[in-house]
């Protein structure tokens, strides 16, 4: 257990991540959420919304460059999984 709530582990992710792409991060992402919040973002989603977008400004004032760094490293880890498919199916 990684002291994560949720049961989350940070590790198991990065090999997800590595194996699967981006996609398993946002499937990760969901799991993340107990499922009492899950019920009270599908009962109320125009509130879950605007929560959403009030973190998302607080973060992006506070942490703009922590955020900008982990986009890129999100990205360039996507870029070169699908340039190691490439590599790999070139070779046969």
């Amino acid at each position: 257990m990684s002291g994560f709530p949720g049961g989350f582990d940070p590790a198991a992710v990065g090999a997800k991540l590595v194996d699967e792409g981006p996609e398993a991060l946002l499937d990760d992402i969901e799991n993340l959420l107990p499922e009492e919040w899950r019920e009270q973002i599908r009962a109320f989603p125009i509130a879950a919304v605007a929560i959403g977008v009030g973190i998302g400004i607080w973060l992006g004032m506070k942490k703009s460059d922590e955020i900008l760094s982990a986009g890129g490293s999100l990205l360039s880890t996507a870029a070169m999984a699908n340039v190691t498919q490439v590599m790999e199916k070139m070779k046969g």
